[in-house]
């Protein structure tokens, strides 16, 4: 039996310039373009550089905005408040997801979703 935890996730669009987990190293991206910056729940003073998570929509505002039965890996690349390319901000947003990431589990019309996420 696996746990998940619960949160939320927003999108933000390239240019996508990480500076705190790996410096401006571009190659530190999967290819996959399946990616994040960490919010501050998950943060852990820097230790979710390079962490991977399985991320999975379960809700949002406007019905059938989540893909359903799609769960994605990503790897957490930058810390959401310090990050250059800034996301839509909400307060306790749990994680940041590329435009790939976040349109692989949720129509990109949303602004915010709520996810099971776990490392």
């Amino acid at each position: 039996m696996s746990y998940w935890d619960v949160g939320t996730a927003a999108r933000y669009d390239p240019p996508y310039t990480p500076t705190v987990c790996f410096g401006n190293d571009e190659g530190q991206f999967p290819s996959s373009n399946l990616f994040a910056s960490a919010g501050d729940g998950i943060w852990d003073n820097g230790a979710s550089c390079g962490r991977l998570y399985l991320v999975r929509c379960i809700s949002a505002e406007v019905q059938r905005t989540c893909v359903p039965d799609e769960t994605i890996q990503i790897r957490i690349v930058d810390r959401a408040n310090t990050s250059d390319s800034k996301p839509i901000s909400r307060n306790a947003t749990t994680m940041f997801l590329s435009t790939t990431a976040f349109g692989t589990i949720a129509n990109l019309s949303a602004t915010f979703i709520n996810i099971e996420f776990q490392q």
